[in-house]
């Protein structure tokens, strides 16, 4: 599987990444053994590229992933993590996290601080048992964008000096406060949830273009926009960013789903093809659970896309005319 560089860093990610927060539980519950098999397949199909954050279910994603790597050649996989939120022991007295289907041990204190950054940075390569982390991302960061700019980021700067980690960048979903912190600051990465998919070209007004401008490279997440675009046709009950789709919105995906089918390829298969077309997009990450999904996913990234279903798109309306689409 083709590797990307990530900015001007040394840090390089497979087109193709394993996004972990369904290993947390995101959902529905997920026992240990069918997560190993999940990680076991997306290694065997190529994946080297391996997503996390303390957030995904309270430490569980994490410990999934670390224990993959523990028996793998570690110089050939590319591992992410974030920081934001810390991780607080607590007596779960039977209840269930808020987030994910785990019992509650621990609860989350959002900190940006630069204390609360290396100790979150402590406490991941703990859980997961490595010693370095190849790419730190600000988590979720839009209602703290200032103490994060402010503190956060400079910390993540410093660990990047030191070698402790090798690329820096934030993870969030509002593409006009990446854009602003590509403006202003010295990241490699961004990692964009949903705002570059075939249902939502929003990164097209400012944050795509400043990437380009900066040298900053787009890892393009949540590119199903949590369900609506992951199978062949909008299943009952389809999620649109983690909430009930509108009706237009299942309307929009179905239409898409026709013209897909018109060129013989999946949904799917389009939704991964597409935000890889832009020249600041270095990779994909995709949420998986099961060995069964690696799998699906694995031959939706293989499918041959024909050039002709992105003019058809935008003859319908459905594709942002300034999104390119020639590789």
């Amino acid at each position: 599987m083709r590797r990307n560089r990530l900015g001007k860093s040394g840090v390089r990610v497979t087109e193709l990444g394993f996004g972990g927060g369904p290993l947390g539980g995101l959902f529905a519950p997920l026992d240990d053994e069918t997560a190993a098999r999940a990680l076991e397949a997306a290694w065997d199909s190529g994946i080297r590229y391996f997503d996390t954050s303390p957030h995904y279910g309270i430490g569980h994603s994490e410990r999934r992933i670390g224990g993959l790597l523990r028996d793998k050649p570690r110089a050939e996989a590319t591992l992410s993590t974030k920081v934001g939120r810390l991780l607080v022991p607590q007596d779960p007295a039977g209840r269930m996290d808020e987030a994910f289907a785990v019992p509650a041990t621990h609860r989350r204190v959002w900190d940006f601080s630069r204390d609360g950054v290396l100790r979150s940075v402590e406490d991941s390569l703990e859980r997961m048992g490595v010693d370095r982390i190849d790419l730190l991302l600000l988590h979720d960061a839009e209602e703290h964008f200032e103490d994060a700019l402010g503190e956060g980021l400079p910390a993540l700067a410093e660990l990047r000096a030191q070698g402790v980690v090798g690329a820096i960048g934030a993870g969030m979903y509002h593409p006009g406060k990446l854009a602003r912190l590509v403006q202003e600051s010295d990241v490699d990465v961004v990692m964009l949830s949903g705002r570059y998919t075939l249902l939502d070209q929003s990164a097209l007004d400012e944050l795509l273009p400043a990437c380009v401008d900066r040298g900053v490279s787009v890892l393009a997440a949540s590119i199903f926009n949590s369900g609506l675009l992951a199978t062949a046709r909008p299943p009952e009950g389809a999620t649109f960013d983690y909430a009930p789709a509108a009706p237009q919105m299942i309307e929009r995906a179905h239409r898409i789903a026709d013209v897909c089918d018109a060129h013989g390829v999946t949904l799917p298969a389009v939704a991964m093809a597409f935000p890889l077309l832009h020249p600041a997009v270095s990779g994909i990450v995709v949420g998986m659970r099961t060995a069964e999904e690696v799998r699906r996913n694995i031959a939706a990234f293989a499918t041959e896309i024909p050039n002709r279903i992105w003019d058809d798109l935008r003859a319908e309306g459905l594709l942002d005319e300034r999104a390119p689409v020639q590789a």
